[in-house]
């Protein structure tokens, strides 16, 4: 926003750059995430002239997300002095790559580490990346673990650890963008699958590791980073929030983000729904639905989407279809199948493909669009309600052989 100048307070006199004794990164406060306001306040604290912040922060602003350069050597029209002064001072670097996996399907998973925040200690989240014809889908996650215990969920079997914070949740699309050579003058990894033609990432989805909306004010302030338009640029119409129902925050996330809305649904009745997704013994199926029917801007051209998991014997009746359609009556809608993806230790199997499609065609008949989710990079354990840190997972070794045999098994289909 502009900036209103006093030219003749002291205060908007040129100032001499602070020298600043040069601190680890993982130290150093991220300029990351930041919105315009306070990366003003950022280059203030370096002896930046109030005349010159509003320019500064555009240029900033243009390297960091337009460019995509991760060191302040890099930004040519910046000045030396100041690019000395702000690497001394702050940290634009993005999260450590601990493990970058490709599935078969072209899917690619990273395991990031994000260093220490104060007393604790280095963190890891997985971001995957899915390529179709036309557009490409990042997975971002929004926690270190997650607090539901979703009992279908491996993702909810780890302990929530943390809160990523906005610099950890643009550092995944940054990252994701650099590996896939989506910036400019960047290269594509050779034989990488990414879309034909456009953005390489061209859509977020806040559906890995952790719920969004208790950790909403990062969130937003990071989703706001990632849709300016002079910078990332990715449309809201682009950007999906999950949630598993935290239903007095949802009407805020319309408000204040103004991004899709998903809900993680899974059944159509509380005492079921209470066992499978435990936040809704909290707010139970018609607070939650209520809450969608009032979502701001929510329309035909806006639907939401309502993820569905199949688990064989559990929800997958045509009962269920039938109660399905019955309660989301009078709200725009889409409803997303999942085939149920397997983890080490779950109790759950997978709904017989044939069901599938029974349950999809009811659906579809009552005028709902229930596309069935064609499962991706299971082989790498990238597939929807796989997501898990590596170090709170299985040892190495041992899910190597159960990828391995689990690429042997799509192969053979």
């Amino acid at each position: 926003m502009p900036v209103s100048l006093d030219l003749a307070s002291p205060a908007n006199r040129p100032r001499p750059l602070v020298a600043v004794s040069p601190v680890d990164d993982g130290e150093k406060p991220s300029l990351i995430g930041l919105d315009r306001d306070s990366l003003a306040e950022a280059l203030r604290a370096v002896g930046v002239p109030e005349k010159q912040l509003r320019m500064r922060v555009a240029q900033l602003w243009h390297w960091l997300y337009v460019r995509g350069v991760a060191d302040f050597g890099q930004m040519a029209n910046v000045a030396g002095d100041l690019r000395n002064a702000l690497a001394d001072a702050y940290s634009i670097a993005r999260p450590e790559v601990v493990e970058e996996q490709v599935s078969v399907d072209g899917t690619r998973k990273w395991l990031f580490r994000f260093p220490a925040k104060g007393a604790g200690r280095p963190v890891e989240i997985e971001t995957v990346y899915i390529p179709e014809e036309g557009r490409g889908t990042l997975c971002v996650s929004s926690q270190v673990g997650c607090t539901l215990t979703c009992t279908f969920c491996h993702t909810g079997t780890q302990r929530l650890v943390r809160n990523l914070t906005p610099d950890e949740i643009v550092g995944q699309i940054l990252l994701a963008r650099e590996r896939l050579g989506d910036f400019p003058d960047a290269a594509t990894p050779a034989g990488a699958i990414v879309p034909s033609d456009g953005r390489l990432v061209s859509n977020v989805v806040m559906m890995g590791m952790g719920e969004p909306l208790y950790n909403f004010d990062n969130v937003r302030q990071a989703l706001a980073v990632a849709t300016d338009g002079e910078g990332l640029s990715l449309s809201r119409r682009r950007v999906t929030l999950s949630t598993s129902g935290v239903v007095p925050m949802i009407a805020r996330a319309g408000e204040e983000m103004g991004v899709m809305l998903a809900i993680s649904l899974h059944a159509v009745r509380d005492e079921l729904r209470d066992e499978l997704v435990p936040i809704n013994k909290k707010y139970p199926l018609k607070e939650l639905l209520d809450a969608c029917r009032a979502y701001p801007g929510a329309s035909n051209a806006r639907r939401i989407t309502f993820e569905y998991v199949m688990l064989k014997g559990v929800n997958d009746s045509m009962a269920d279809a039938k109660e399905l359609v019955r309660i989301l009556k009078g709200i725009p809608a889409k409803i997303n199948l999942i085939p149920f993806n397997p983890w080490p230790g779950t109790v759950y199997e997978c709904s017989d493909w044939d069901q599938i499609e029974r349950f999809a065609d009811y659906v579809n008949q009552a005028g709902y669009a229930s596309p069935i989710r064609t499962p991706r990079g299971r082989d790498i354990f990238a597939a929807c309600g796989q997501l898990k840190s590596e170090s709170e997972r299985m040892k190495k070794s041992d899910r190597v052989k159960l990828e391995t045999a689990r690429i042997s098994e799509l192969a053979a289909h």
